[in-house]
């Protein structure tokens, strides 16, 4: 069985023959918010399906496109959706795409997210920075045989890894810096991961809010895992595109969850658009 290293390996290849650009940072686009990759200028854009070994995106609101090129005169490379564990993918593949990323030459990696509320004081449009993360999907992206070559920063790579900081306090610093100079108030939270695919239930909000979380979603947690194992620095902005169940009388449904997106699209775009040159720089 060929190893996940030599198969990101061929991904970058392929990628680079494509675009010889070489990305400062790589932003992954959450449920809603794929319309951001408009942003990018001189723009390649290359369909998931065509890239070696990277997995497909079944969920409606993740349009499976790899785009390079630059913001603000910096060179990214952006995914429009991600895979999940829920879709069926064993969890080396979910981070596959991040893995990638990181061998493209990234330095800091920005994942984004729809989530639920879970904290009380939010509301369905509100951005947040992620402090802090709580997995409990019952996995773990670092598992398996350790593999050093993805070590893209000294020190990195190793079987055992410090998450004390996972999400660079420099970066989310900036973040809600920028966003009150944009005029709205961007707060943190921490973000708890559930497997999925179906909603949490009441009882398990309540739960989740014992435990500390103010967040709740499906993804990001295994891609910010293997990043860190990586070396990158990471930066995590949640959309709150529903309250949780229980937090108040209502059903949740995926469209509204995209519908949401859209609605805070102006103000997403705003924000990333003036942070990616201040985090290069």
């Amino acid at each position: 069985m060929t190893d996940q290293y030599t198969l990101a390996t061929a991904a970058v290849e392929h990628i680079r023959s494509l675009s010889p650009s070489v990305p400062a940072i790589g932003i992954i686009l959450g449920s809603g918010l794929g319309a951001f990759a408009s942003q990018v200028e001189d723009a390649v854009t290359i369909p998931y399906a065509e890239i070696p070994h990277f997995p497909q995106s079944t969920v409606v609101g993740h349009s499976g496109k790899l785009v390079l090129g630059t913001i603000g005169g910096v060179p990214v490379a952006v995914m429009q959706g991600r895979v999940h564990a829920y879709e069926g993918y064993p969890v080396e593949e979910v981070v596959f795409p991040a893995r990638v990323l990181g061998l493209l030459g990234c330095k800091t990696l920005i994942v984004t997210n729809a989530a639920g509320g879970i904290r009380t004081t939010l509301s369905p449009g509100s951005l947040v920075v992620i402090s802090d993360q709580i997995n409990l999907t019952g996995m773990n992206a670092a598992g398996g045989a350790n593999e050093p070559r993805f070590a893209m920063t000294p020190g990195a790579g190793q079987r055992f890894f410090d998450m004390s900081t996972v999400y660079t306090p420099r970066l989310r610093e900036l973040a809600v810096h920028e966003a009150k100079e944009q005029g709205s108030v961007l707060t943190e939270g921490v973000y708890l991961a559930v497997l999925g695919p179906s909603f949490e239930t009441p009882a398990e909000i309540r739960a989740f809010r014992t435990l500390g979380a103010d967040l709740v979603g499906m993804s990001t947690v295994h891609e910010v895992i293997v990043a860190r194992h990586m070396g990158l620095d990471v930066l995590g902005i949640s959309l709150v595109t529903n309250m949780a169940a229980g937090v108040v009388d209502q059903a949740i449904d995926h469209e509204d969850v995209l519908e949401i997106g859209r609605n805070v699209e102006k103000k997403f775009t705003s924000l990333l658009v003036a942070l990616v040159p201040q985090i290069a720089g």
